[in-house]
């Protein structure tokens, strides 16, 4: 039985490619974490505090690729270990914003270096301007699978 036309093609899916990349990507900025405590999930969240201090639970699950749920215990994680800190009352609505301590800060510190060691070994491989060309073309690609969706 011919399966014809079923299916894609992982071997020429572009789709497939970019999942595999960041599988990838993924494991190999796991392994650099893990010897400093930290998952990438972790990481993520005290980067994105770092850059946008303040963030609600939500927003850090938006940010981190993860379900609120998700992030609401590893929040509850970190600041019990010292590494975030949220009021105990919200001051505005419902969200609790919240805030890298010292703590926080020294090990993101140690990750964000980590991290960018596996970026630069990832890049390794392409010119300066295929690196330029690679980000525009990503970009390109994920705001037309988002401008697709806006419309659904």
């Amino acid at each position: 039985m011919s399966q014809e036309g079923v299916g894609v093609d992982l071997e020429t899916s572009l789709g497939y490619l970019l999942k595999e990349a960041s599988s990838a990507l993924r494991v190999a900025m796991e392994e650099v974490l893990r010897p400093l405590g930290m998952s990438v999930t972790h990481y993520s969240c005290l980067e994105l505090l770092a850059q946008q201090p303040g963030l609600s639970n939500s927003e850090l699950a938006r940010g981190a690729f993860v379900t609120r749920q998700t992030m609401n215990v590893l929040l509850q994680a970190l600041e019990r270990d010292g590494y975030v800190t949220r009021p105990a009352e919200a001051p505005v609505g419902k969200a609790l914003p919240t805030r890298l301590t010292p703590r926080g800060r020294r090990s993101l510190e140690k990750a964000s270096a980590a991290v960018r060691s596996v970026e630069a070994r990832m890049l390794a491989g392409l010119s300066e301007t295929e690196q330029s060309e690679a980000f525009r073309v990503l970009q390109r690609m994920i705001h037309s699978l988002r401008d697709d969706n806006e419309g659904v």
